[in-house]
């Protein structure tokens, strides 16, 4: 299971929020082998009042949450890592210096999926890769 939060300027969201969601979605299916049908994105649009970072990014800076089961080696997620701003900055035009991503990793047993605890459910997909 994985949940993306996107964060980003809303005139940037507006613009881009499919080609985001793409660039993020084909990265977590090609290197965690999640299944393409698993598309869990929020996007948070924010006012430039509402969004304060360094002089060094662009109107188009984006942080990247992505919660997931843990369970996944440390190189699929530098994999997954460098995928993804090789996948926003060839999709969207994004600059890499204008992405931050943090991974988030939480045991099985504290998801709720479906009515269950997640340590009860049969996945469709590994998590140990």
């Amino acid at each position: 299971m994985g949940q993306v939060k996107i964060y980003g300027l809303r005139s940037n969201i507006d613009k881009n929020r499919k080609k985001i969601s793409n660039a993020i979605h084909d990265a977590i299916v090609s290197i965690f082998e999640f299944p393409k049908n698993k598309r869990f994105h929020r996007f948070i649009k924010l006012d430039k009042e509402d969004f304060i970072y360094p002089d060094s990014r662009s109107a188009n800076y984006l942080i990247i949450e992505i919660t997931c089961i843990s369970g996944r080696s440390n190189e699929s997620k530098k994999t997954l890592l460098n995928k993804i701003f090789d996948n926003i900055y060839e999709e969207v035009g994004i600059e890499k210096n204008d992405v931050e991503i943090t991974i988030i990793d939480i045991p099985i047993q504290n998801w709720g999926i479906r009515g269950f605890p997640g340590d009860e459910l049969r996945l469709s997909y590994k998590i140990n890769i």
